[in-house]
């Protein structure tokens, strides 16, 4: 096999390991091209929350995650690679979500170029096989708090990725509750994005993506912090306490421009991976990002210092219960293009 042979192979498997990245409401928001040695990354407009994320932040985050999937399929082969992040639009609001991505004159939101081989680490290997444990369980969690020295770790891995991790105290977790309510509030009075929301969660997903019903819980934990509302109902038991053992944090970063934002989502998944070898529960909570208001008060929880990217719940796993189900993945022949 000749070198051009092996890096497109690479890249084609990098492509396909990251169809399991996680993306907001499952909506996989992404394609990917092979080519001239490249991987390009693109996004979904079609696939993108209009009445949700009209910003496209969302969708910027989700991509995030997979561009960073990518790359762990590659550290696991022992590539090396750069990337590059072409700039985004100064304006947070209008972020570049190409119509038909792959097409020439389209940018795409990131490249990867592989230039050459080192001997695989361990801890690459490990990564890896977290892309088929790592799943998004809405189920209460333990009472048992999780170890600081495991906080730390997390907190740390948010950091080598370009993020922040800021945990919360009890009165922020409180103030958080609140900033919860009032978004779910706030979502639950527009019927548009209530109706968009039922195109996506719920039922069986015949259509490969969004969140059916096996991932749902049968009804709403009774926790601290609510959880979303999607006005639908699961089949997973929602799980017993009031997640009095979970912790709080929020991941923001130092920038709100396009570009921040992807990176945003190559550190959601860096920790989320991180948390998964540490059976550790990570629980996204998004609702309190969209609405300008609730956004707002998760920034003075942070001193004004960031911009946050998502709250989140960690809580240490159940050993009783068996991981929910996958969520659908879209086929590789429709994410993944190569051009010869």
């Amino acid at each position: 096999m000749s070198n051009a042979e092996e890096v497109k192979k690479a890249l084609v498997q990098a492509a396909d390991a990251a169809r399991f990245a996680p993306s907001i409401h499952n909506t996989q928001p992404w394609r990917w091209v092979v080519r001239d040695g490249r991987l390009e990354l693109f996004g979904v407009a079609e696939r993108q929350l209009t009445e949700q994320d009209p910003e496209g932040r969302m969708l910027l985050l989700s991509c995030g995650t997979a561009l960073h999937h990518a790359q762990v399929a590659l550290d696991a082969e022992g590539w090396r690679y750069e990337v590059t992040r072409p700039e985004q639009p100064e304006n947070p609001e209008s972020p570049k979500s190409p119509e038909s991505p792959g097409n020439a004159g389209d940018e795409p939101l990131a490249v990867i170029q592989p230039t050459d081989r080192e001997a695989i680490r361990p801890e690459a290997t490990r990564h890896f096989q977290m892309l088929q444990v790592r799943r998004t369980d809405r189920r209460t969690v333990t009472d048992d708090a999780i170890p600081e020295s495991t906080l730390s770790f997390l907190v740390k891995a948010a950091e080598e990725a370009g993020a922040r991790l800021h945990v919360l105290d009890r009165d922020q977790v409180l103030e958080l509750a609140v900033a919860v309510e009032h978004a779910q509030k706030a979502q639950d009075t527009d019927e548009r994005l209530r109706a968009e929301m039922a195109t996506w969660v719920g039922g069986e997903r015949s259509d490969d993506t969004g969140i059916p019903a096996s991932a749902l819980p049968e009804e709403l934990p009774l926790t601290t912090v609510a959880e979303r509302d999607f006005q639908a109902r699961g089949t997973l038991p929602a799980g017993e306490g009031h997640d009095r053992g979970a912790t709080y944090a929020v991941l923001y970063g130092t920038g709100d421009d396009g570009v921040d934002w992807l990176r945003g989502g190559e550190a959601l998944s860096r920790l989320w991976l991180t948390a998964a070898e540490q059976a550790v529960s990570l629980l996204p909570l998004s609702g309190p990002v969209e609405i300008p208001s609730t956004r707002f008060a998760l920034r003075r929880m942070l001193g004004d210092v960031g911009y946050p990217f998502l709250a989140l719940r960690l809580g240490s796993l159940d050993p009783a219960h068996s991981a929910p189900p996958r969520t659908p993945r879209l086929p590789a022949g429709q994410v993944i293009e190569i051009v010869d």
